[in-house]
């Protein structure tokens, strides 16, 4: 029997980022100021973000911010093991609940983005990001990359680094970190 290794790694990252959120969730704010202030050279650019879930770190002062200078989108799960697909959001959108527990546009307006902001369990220093496992943004980001340049861009507390998670060679790196204490690009 063999042990998975990442499984038990985003257990542990899981729980890190529950203690973090309960905590830290006050700093939000100043955040989202700094990632939309990372963000100033991409206004015009198709950027999504996403809609939170459990004790994910909130995007969306940052893309209610964003969407006053462009457009922006978010994720929508069509199939499990496969690329998302993302629908154009305002403030104003309707939304209804999706899978995973995220919500999604009510009425769907497919967009292929420029920037991702990419939701995380945890990340280190080298820009890999550890997920809930499912494959999304790794299958995602290979396809977008594939076919044009996108800047990948992580949001999480500071909390949320580790240094000793595993990665493989599917695990697609990220261009950028952003948290409450600063922004790292790599």
């Amino acid at each position: 029997m063999s042990v998975d290794l990442k499984a038990i790694a985003r257990k542990r990252a899981l729980a890190q980022r529950g203690a973090v959120h309960t905590r830290d969730r006050c700093h939000t704010g100043v955040a989202s100021q700094l990632l939309a202030t990372f963000l100033v050279p991409h206004y015009g650019k198709v950027i999504a973000g996403y809609m939170p879930i459990k004790s994910e770190i909130d995007p969306l002062p940052a893309m209610r911010v964003l969407s006053e200078h462009g457009p922006i989108a978010v994720p929508i799960v069509e199939v499990k093991a496969a690329p998302l697909r993302f629908d154009l959001w305002t403030p104003n959108t309707e939304m209804i609940p999706g899978a995973f527990g995220a919500s999604v546009p009510k009425r769907s307006v497919p967009v292929v983005p420029d920037v991702l902001i990419v939701p995380l369990v945890a990340f280190n220093r080298a820009g890999h990001r550890l997920g809930y496992g499912g494959g999304f943004y790794d299958r995602t980001l290979a396809k977008l990359r594939a076919e044009r340049d996108i800047l990948a861009v992580g949001f999480a507390y500071s909390g949320q680094e580790m240094a000793d998670f595993p990665t493989s060679r599917y695990d697609v790196p990220l261009n950028a970190i952003v948290t409450e204490n600063e922004v790292f690009t790599l």
